[in-house]
């Protein structure tokens, strides 16, 4: 039986939901005051129906880490990422403030609450930064964002959120979307829907389905890069400092993922940091022509304990898309 949730929303800055007297999730709309860091929205803090924190935000070592939070590293030289950018193997990492892009939260056109689920329809406008200009204008892209919090079951120890986009070009030109691997590092194509775990998973055991992954950063090692046509689903677990148990965060594809308008494959780190991203643009760039639009949508399932394979292939199998 699922769980009635409780919402709050204080407006003009963040959605907030809570069962049981917990809260599962802010989602935080307010602009970040720091340009530098891509100002988007986030969902932080995620938390397991037993209260344990699941989501970092702002560690040392990436501050414009937030949480779980629609990115894009590399668009048409501009970064909706945050923080430094990767202009190549000679360059490397720099800090480049006019190329640092943001999603301006324009509104809801949908938001509904019942007992145990939040709708709600957001609408963004993705801008390039002020400090240069562009041709075809700043306003680049139109997002629909769709969330979805479901499936509050205290006695599976589970809840669920639905996290899909469709994305519009509005520029005027050709909209190219990449990652740093397209721009010459290897292994690090990290783009799209973004998970940023705290500090204390750090070295969790990261698995897939058909034997793939394992513990620590071998698991994640044997995953990064895998392509979601192979592997449609990701879970990772961490073991908690300050309480005695672990969390599982299950990643995965909806079905019409498979259509895509690019092929998407994973972006996995268990150390020196803890991130998941079903990247869309891990190995190649591709391009979105003025007026077109693409989609992409996912779960990401909340989960208090350790899971197995078995586990979550069951969770799948019996909770419908």
């Amino acid at each position: 039986m699922t769980q009635r949730i409780t919402v709050t929303h204080t407006h003009g800055e963040q959605i907030s939901v809570a069962a049981a007297g917990v809260e599962l999730m802010a989602y935080v709309y307010r602009p970040d005051p720091d340009a530098f860091e891509a100002r988007k929205p986030y969902a932080h803090p995620l938390r397991t129906l037993a209260g344990n924190p699941v989501s970092g935000y702002r560690p040392n070592d990436h501050r414009w880490h937030k949480g779980l939070q629609m990115t894009s590293s590399h668009l048409s030289g501009q970064n909706f990422w945050g923080g430094n950018c990767y202009l190549g193997p000679e360059k490397g990492y720099q800090r480049v403030d006019e190329l640092v892009g943001s999603m301006r939260h324009d509104g809801f056109e949908e938001f509904t609450v019942t007992d145990d689920r939040l709708r709600f329809v957001e609408t963004l406008t993705w801008v390039a930064n002020p400090s240069v200009q562009h041709s075809g204008g700043r306003e680049w892209a139109r997002e629909l964002r769709t969330i979805e919090l479901h499936s509050v079951e205290p006695e599976e120890g589970t809840w669920a959120l639905d996290w899909s986009i469709h994305l519009t070009n509005i520029r005027g030109e050709a909209l190219h979307f990449g990652s740093p691997t397209t721009a010459g590092r290897e292994m690090a194509g990290y783009t799209g829907l973004n998970w940023r775990g705290p500090r204390d998973f750090t070295g969790g055991d990261v698995i897939g389905p058909d034997g793939r992954g394992g513990d620590g950063e071998k698991g994640a090692s044997d995953l990064m890069g895998a392509p979601a046509a192979d592997v449609p689903w990701v879970a990772f677990t961490g073991e908690h400092d300050g309480v005695d148990g672990h969390s599982t965060l299950l990643f995965a594809h909806a079905p019409e993922n498979a259509g895509a308008i690019h092929a998407s494959h994973w972006f996995v780190r268990s150390e020196p940091i803890p991130s998941v991203a079903p990247s869309w643009a891990f190995f190649e760039e591709f391009e979105l022509p003025p007026g077109e639009s693409f989609g992409y949508r996912y779960r990401v399932v909340v989960a208090d304990g350790p899971w197995d394979r078995a586990r979550a292939e069951n969770y799948l199998k019996n909770h419908g898309w």
